[in-house]
């Protein structure tokens, strides 16, 4: 594992994905007026014989899923009193095609505050649902102390999918007898048996952290909750069932950090001066649950973890975000070089330059980010509280 790095992350530029989506929202705003103008110009650059009902129909409909309930009727009003403007203006008032329009539009505006409840409901619904899945995400993955054993710690959790908050992701991080250990991982799949397989890592993970002498060991019943798990499963997940993880120890009195890889994307070592390391493992191992397919003793690789060094471990939902040409986001490059007052503005600075990478786009995959830091000060002889 070598030391060193050089290169620079992007620049202070805005986020592209929030000016779209700013501009997006100005052009929402303003398309049911924009359509009832479109509507007036319209009928009176044409021949009678051309109508502008639909443009004006538009209107109040356009309304209906992103405006209030009074926003929807004010546009169906509108509409209403342009028709009428119009044909008194070419005295077609009283003809029955105008009548007919106008009946159009009020039935038309009717309808929208009709959608409009609909969809009022369904968001409240939604709402509903957000908070339920994120008090579920706060009992599975509760957010970490901002110190532990001395260490700065922060973590996130981005979900590929708007208003979904759970996936096959997981993190934890405590304090132990042995030092503050800790464990990023990913699940093969997704849904509630991901959900379900987070859940038995995770409880297998904080009991052997608290008893288990050696991070090896700890990777080792971990290996056998899962086994267990996966003889619960049917179909595929039964046979193809498996979970990278990696796994960390700072062991209390040494500057030192002890990783177990199996099968997950490498952590990072950002050191106070700028350069990183990426702790590849000594010998690869595969991921947990693919014992059957062959299986080599844990080895924990140990390397220095000096005062102002980060350790950064992350799911491969970051390193597999794509830019629009296909190209994978690459957090040792865009890192390497920079300096971060703490982990928490680390994480929040890798969120919005995977933002930036991806267009302001959703990735194709949850992605789970967890931040150590040693602060300054802090020598071998122990954590500081």
């Amino acid at each position: 594992m070598g030391r060193g790095g050089a290169g620079g992350g992007d620049g202070g530029r805005g986020g592209v994905g929030g000016v779209r989506r700013r501009a997006t929202h100005r052009f929402l705003r303003a398309l049911p007026a924009l359509l009832i103008a479109g509507g007036i110009a319209y009928d009176l650059a044409t021949p009678p014989r051309f109508t502008a009902v639909p443009l004006f129909a538009a209107a109040p409909l356009v309304a209906a899923p992103f405006f209030t309930a009074r926003a929807t009727l004010l546009a169906g009003l509108f509409a209403v009193l342009a028709v009428v403007g119009l044909r008194l203006h070419s005295g077609t008032l009283g003809e029955a095609a105008s009548l007919t329009e106008l009946i159009t539009l009020v039935t038309v505006a009717a309808l929208a505050l009709l959608i409009h409840r609909v969809v009022w409901r369904s968001g409240e619904r939604l709402a509903s649902a957000r908070s339920i899945a994120e008090a579920a995400q706060r009992a599975v993955l509760p957010t970490p102390a901002e110190r532990i054993g001395g260490l700065r710690v922060a973590a996130r959790y981005e979900a590929a999918q708007a208003d979904a908050f759970i996936g096959g992701d997981l993190y934890a991080v405590q304090d132990t007898p042995h030092g503050v250990r800790l464990v990023v991982g990913d699940v093969r799949g997704k849904g509630m048996g991901a959900v379900e397989t987070v859940t038995v890592a995770l409880g297998a993970f904080r009991e052997a952290a608290e008893q288990e002498s050696s991070l090896e060991g700890v990777t080792q019943r971990l290996e056998r909750a899962l086994a267990r798990e996966g003889t619960r499963r049917d179909g595929l997940d039964a046979f193809e069932g498996f979970t990278t993880a990696v796994l960390a120890e700072v062991p209390r009195g040494e500057a030192v950090v002890r990783v177990v890889n199996r099968g997950h994307p490498e952590p990072l070592l950002l050191y106070a001066d700028g350069t990183l390391e990426r702790l590849e493992p000594a010998e690869p191992t595969l991921p947990l649950g693919m014992v059957d397919l062959g299986a080599w003793p844990d080895r924990a690789d140990e390397v220095p973890y000096p005062p102002g060094a980060t350790l950064l471990l992350y799911t491969d939902g970051l390193s597999e975000a794509r830019d629009a040409g296909g190209v994978f986001y690459d957090p040792a490059a865009r890192l390497a070089g920079r300096g971060f007052s703490g982990p928490q503005e680390l994480l929040d600075v890798l969120v919005e330059d995977v933002r930036r990478h991806t267009g302001g786009g959703a990735t194709t995959d949850d992605m789970a980010l967890l931040a150590l830091n040693r602060p300054e000060g802090d020598g071998p002889g122990g954590h500081e509280e």
